[in-house]
């Protein structure tokens, strides 16, 4: 694979990369550069961790990255994810291996790392402390949203300014040269970079990826203030949650409840923004699969199949493409696509299980 083919597939479906120079001169020296992504481990994982962010992790592999799936355990603790429990917090680290093997996020170059194996080490502190005294405490308040805190907050646990500091720290101390995340991880990135220029240490490249938004539109838009740039603030704001089902859509849905989350999805007719439907279809759906088929009946103009997104929403802003069409044929594609999650799963029920029982008990 030559230098732009590798290029293409790492900036493919990006919000940003910061910077595409910088990038372009990490392929060009480096065959197997290394790229890293953390996750909390926090609950059920949907559709945009393990589709969104699970194909990029895919590209990274294709073009030759070496790449960890940081698992922060100690960051859900910090979050009071599961209330805090570690047990819980680890179980939900292994179950989110689990998904990412079934969705096919495998190979000889991936390597899955807790927290809990950093923090073992002193020397991770003492890059904790050497970020925390290069930024002001101010700066360390701004990137809490990166914890899904809005912007602002008046009291909140002095635990949390630990945590930019730690996933700074992540990057540094695990030798990384890109630094993948959703684009409302930014802040975080952008402290990161400027905490290198001050210390003499290489600034890491950031990708961030879209934030696919909740089933319900912007009417689900959570209170509060997340970032100063408007679109970016607009996709935290209505992002997917996986803590509330009907909202989301989860990698080991069965088929009839893909079919009735999609259903009951907002889908205004003839509008492309904030439409949760049409952007499943731009950012799963074609990602994954070459053409979406739609099987509607002859009097309403009959099967059609669509190769690119950008004919598909010319046909929905024109109103050509009804929205009950437009889902179904989402909701087929859905289904093909995590066809591999659910026969995986099958004999391993229990993990699921358990999880939903966490998840009502947290």
């Amino acid at each position: 694979m030559d230098l732009e083919e590798r290029l293409q597939l790492v900036m493919r479906n990006t919000e940003e990369v910061v910077t595409p120079p910088e990038m372009r001169r990490l392929l060009e020296e480096n065959p197997h550069p290394h790229a890293y992504w953390g996750f909390e481990c926090s609950g059920l994982m949907h559709i945009g961790t393990g589709l969104v962010c699970g194909s990029k992790i895919k590209d990274m592999l294709e073009a030759g990255f070496k790449f960890t799936i940081f698992l922060a355990d100690w960051h859900s603790w910090i979050n009071n994810k599961f209330g805090g429990d570690m047990e819980k917090i680890r179980f939900a680290g292994e179950y989110f291996k689990h998904c990412f093997t079934a969705l096919g996020v495998k190979g000889e170059r991936l390597r899955f790392v807790w927290a809990s194996e950093l923090v073992e080490d002193s020397e991770y502190w003492e890059k904790v402390i050497r970020i925390a005294k290069a930024v002001s405490l101010r700066r360390t308040m701004r990137a809490l949203p990166i914890m899904g805190r809005t912007m602002g907050l008046a009291d909140f646990e002095t635990a949390w300014l630990v945590y930019p500091c730690m996933q700074a720290a992540d990057i540094f101390y695990m030798n990384v040269d890109v630094a993948c995340a959703g684009i409302d991880q930014r802040k975080v990135h952008m402290l990161a970079r400027d905490v290198a220029e001050k210390r003499g240490w290489r600034k890491p490249i950031c990708l961030h990826t879209h934030l696919i938004m909740s089933l319900r539109g912007p009417e689900s838009r959570m209170e509060g203030k997340f970032d100063e740039n408007e679109e970016v603030d607009f996709q935290i704001g209505v992002k997917m949650s996986k803590s509330i089902p009907q909202s989301a859509i989860f990698v080991h849905d069965s088929p009839e409840e893909i079919r009735k989350k999609i259903r009951g999805a907002y889908c205004p007719p003839q509008e492309a923004h904030g439409n949760p439907v049409l952007e499943l279809a731009k950012y799963v759906v074609f990602t994954h699969m070459d053409t979406l088929h739609i099987n509607r009946p002859q009097k309403y103009g009959g099967a059609i199949t669509y190769n690119s997104y950008e004919e598909l929403e010319k046909d929905y802003l024109a109103g050509r493409l009804h929205p009950l069409d437009l889902k179904e044929g989402v909701a087929e594609s859905l289904i093909e696509i995590l066809a591999p999650v659910r026969e995986y799963f099958k004999g391993r029920e229990k993990i699921i299980e358990r999880m939903h029982s966490m998840e009502i008990t947290r």
